[in-house]
């Protein structure tokens, strides 16, 4: 399956953390895969959930999407195991994931780059053996006052910011199909304005 892409949804497992900013990665997937009009399945062995699709229409450009088990710290060993087995190279990898360092809603695309202090990132670079895949960074903004960004992440989206939520979600996976369609370059010229 090696001209498939790779789309993972970072975020944190259960209801309790479902809505919150950290699992703005997984959101993403969510509605890439309903797009798709399939249901991610479980998948104990990689300890993910997990769906082939077809995205961008027939006859589509092939992708498994998931979304691992794991805390966010630990993201990167279903990142890996999903990735040997389909045999995806970190070029065709691409992670979704929130970033404080982005105005709420904005996307941005890019390939490879530093952890920027994101657990996550930083488990799948450790765990796959590179930082050179794609991410498509989803910006939740910077924590008010003087709290801190952990415990920013782990709060639910502010009333304002969900009243925008679904159109910001919607516009992120759209440029996540961009770059399994269409390449990364096409997509950053579409999405990084």
């Amino acid at each position: 399956m090696s001209d498939a892409w790779l789309v993972v949804g970072l975020g944190n497992p259960g209801p309790t953390y479902a809505g919150t900013r950290h699992n703005a990665g997984a959101m993403v997937v969510d509605l890439l895969a309903e797009r798709a009009g399939v249901a991610l399945k479980s998948q104990r062995k990689h300890r993910a959930d997990v769906a082939e699709v077809r995205l961008g229409g027939v006859p589509g450009a092939r992708a498994v999407l998931a979304k691992p088990h794991t805390y966010m710290n630990e993201s990167g060993g279903p990142v890996a195991l999903l990735a040997d087995f389909y045999k995806i190279t970190p070029d065709r990898l691409l992670v979704v994931h929130d970033e404080l360092d982005l105005p709420f809603g904005t996307v941005r695309l890019k390939l490879g780059g530093g952890d920027n202090g994101h657990n996550g990132l930083r488990s799948v670079r450790a765990r796959i053996g590179t930082g050179d895949y794609c991410r498509l960074r989803f910006g939740i903004g910077r924590p008010p006052g003087r709290m801190d960004p952990a415990a920013f992440v782990l709060k639910p989206f502010s009333t304002a910011e969900k009243r925008e939520i679904d159109l910001e979600v919607d516009r992120a996976a759209d440029a996540a199909e961009a770059v399994v369609v269409d390449g990364l370059t096409y997509a950053q010229n579409h999405y990084n304005g």
